[in-house]
């Protein structure tokens, strides 16, 4: 009878780290399947249980982009365990052509949130979400931006197993290296805690978080991976170009930078109107 034991689950996170997987990934991947592994309790993994906690994340009112990391986490395992047979599809999705305007960071936003940061004396905040917003990065790439990638106007990130240098703007390099002379860091990671260790995801999850109320800006609107999505959506208006921006982002796919370009709906309806098909 196949069932997920502590020590598979152990053995596939060790695998992922093999795989060179990232830390929030891999947490992610055996939370899933964990899930997975209490919801069908003592029953044996199979096919027909796999599928059901599908439709059960259905019912329930998951996302389908939700459910479908799901059962890519779980597909993974069932891989990984050699129990092919119990792979289930994932959900269809319909490719979208615009996004809500509740979730879409706009760069008036962005700057009053920069702003009010400011103004409350949060320097490391604020210099942290120019820092993203200008160069894309992931919020996991943060500690690459060092006094010395500031000093040559590059970084060099290797995540995920790829390596890639991204310039920095000269007047984000400048906020940068004054910054770090305040603070007398003299090299290495840039934004530390107060104890000199890295910040981690939830920190800067919640600092941002807790500006919103101060700025005016919608909760919803503010995380920062919101940020990226910003950076890319203003670096395609001005270039044009999605393979340079895949590249800059890390992209491995130009479909994976194509969501990040998906306009608002008003958007695509001002479009709309604009061909005139209407008398």
């Amino acid at each position: 009878m196949k069932q997920i034991t502590i020590s598979m689950l152990k053995a596939y996170e060790e695998f992922l780290r093999q795989e060179e997987r990232g830390m929030a990934t891999i947490t992610k991947y055996i939370c899933d399947v964990q899930d997975f592994s209490v919801w069908i309790g003592e029953q044996a993994v199979t096919k027909d249980n796999a599928a059901a906690w599908k439709a059960h994340l259905q019912e329930a009112g998951y996302a389908v982009t939700t459910i479908n990391a799901k059962l890519s986490a779980l597909n993974g395992f069932f891989r990984f365990a050699g129990w092919e047979e119990c792979r289930v599809r994932l959900l269809k999705v319909q490719r979208r052509i615009f996004c809500s305007e509740s979730r879409e960071l706009t760069v008036q936003e962005y700057e009053q949130l920069v702003r009010t940061a400011q103004a409350l004396g949060r320097e490391r905040l604020a210099l942290l979400m120019e820092a993203v917003c200008a160069t894309g990065v992931r919020v996991s790439e943060i500690r690459y931006l060092t006094v010395e990638a500031a000093r040559q106007g590059k970084a060099e990130i290797a995540l995920k197993g790829k390596i890639r240098t991204i310039l920095l703007p000269v007047k984000l390099c400048k906020k940068l290296l004054k910054y770090a002379k305040k603070q007398k860091i003299v090299s290495g990671e840039i934004f530390l805690t107060k104890n000199g260790s890295s910040l981690s995801r939830k920190q800067i999850w919640a600092e941002m978080k807790a500006l919103c109320c101060e700025a005016g800006v919608d909760p919803d609107k503010v995380f920062p991976h919101n940020l990226r999505h910003l950076f890319a959506r203003v670096f395609y208006k001005a270039n044009q170009d999605i393979v340079l921006l895949a590249d800059i982002l890390g992209h491995s796919s130009i479909e994976t930078t194509r969501i990040y370009l998906i306009s608002t709906g008003a958007e695509h309806r001002r479009r709309l109107d604009k061909l005139g098909l209407v008398s």
